[in-house]
């Protein structure tokens, strides 16, 4: 039997179109193409993820969320950027795992994560290039949410937020 991981991006797309999902996730039999948004949503989190990590410059169009990377590289704690993790489900039980493991249950990816280990409280932040905040979906957050307690058991509160950075 062939071990199914879940992802709140694969239940979207399974949700959008049976079909597709099967034609993309299972079969593999065709791959979508990147489109000039995709490539955008892309570059603009790989100049963020610079920025904040590395302190590399932004790019010159992507000045006008250097404010907003500012305030979130301002907040006391550890800078994780695009961090990956994994869930284990055994016996009933929810665990931590690598999002690489062979036996996870559920995977996803968080932007931005600021983890304070003294206070307890991690700052969870997801990018969104290209959708406006009028049709904001906190359900990835709160799935990161809970897999963010479960690979961070020292922590006691995880604060989440959307960042539209386009919509402004």
């Amino acid at each position: 039997m062939t071990n199914i991981t879940w992802s709140y991006s694969s239940i979207s797309l399974f949700d959008q179109c049976p079909k597709k999902y099967f034609h993309l996730k299972v079969e593999k039999s065709i791959q979508e193409p990147e489109s000039e948004a995709m490539h955008y949503g892309k570059d603009l989190h790989l100049a963020a993820e610079e920025y904040i990590r590395d302190g590399k410059p932004l790019p010159a169009k992507y000045m006008y969320i250097k404010e907003m990377l500012d305030r979130l590289n301002a907040i006391d704690g550890e800078k994780l950027c695009e961090y990956e993790m994994g869930v284990k489900y055994k016996d009933g039980v929810l665990s931590a795992c690598d999002f690489h493991d062979p036996d996870r249950y559920w995977r996803g990816i968080a932007d931005l994560m600021v983890v304070n280990r003294e206070t307890g409280v991690v700052h969870l932040v997801d990018y969104k290039t290209g959708k406006s905040a009028q049709y904001a979906d906190t359900k990835q957050l709160k799935l990161l949410a809970a897999a963010t307690f479960l690979h961070f058991p020292e922590i006691q509160i995880v604060r989440a937020g959307l960042l539209f950075v386009v919509a402004k």
